[in-house]
């Protein structure tokens, strides 16, 4: 008798190596991310989180926010699924914060597990990296001095 995979929705759930990704006004969770990418069949789980930090290019920075384009998302999702093509992935979560963030709060999380660590290692750079560059998320930075600054990528 054949399965029914309706009867079975984690087992469904399980196959897809996407298993998280969200652009989000509230903090972000280093626990939520790291369970989404667990997998039995990962031997290595890589894991990036960025922070705000108190300083830019020799300037003491007070805070800073992130804004987003309405398609990030939908970027973000490309970004995932091209990870995912070029290696092993057994499960990859991202998820990226936008607001006003203050320093110390957590900016972006992404995470890869796959068969090995060299490939989890090499798909989380792949990952974070890619997203810094493709997706339409900018960063604008508030300085001691009063300066601003916005920057054209994400964290």
């Amino acid at each position: 008798m054949a399965r029914n995979p309706m009867d079975h929705p984690g087992e469904q759930a399980a196959a897809e190596p996407i298993r998280l990704l969200a652009i989000r006004d509230t903090p972000l969770s280093l626990d939520e991310v790291f369970q989404a990418v667990g997998d039995a069949s990962a031997g290595g789980t890589a894991l990036f989180v960025g922070t705000v930090r108190d300083h830019d290019g020799g300037a003491d920075v007070d805070e800073l926010g992130y804004s987003s384009h309405p398609s990030a998302e939908d970027e973000l999702r490309r970004v995932a699924e091209k990870v995912v093509a070029d290696f092993p992935v057994r499960a990859l979560a991202a998820v990226h914060r936008v607001g006003d963030l203050a320093v110390g709060d957590l900016a972006v999380v992404v995470a890869v597990s796959c068969p090995h660590r060299a490939e989890a290692f090499a798909a989380c750079r792949k990952l974070i990296d890619d997203l810094k560059h493709e997706v339409p998320i900018w960063k604008h930075q508030r300085f001691s001095d009063g300066q601003e600054e916005w920057v054209g990528a994400t964290a």
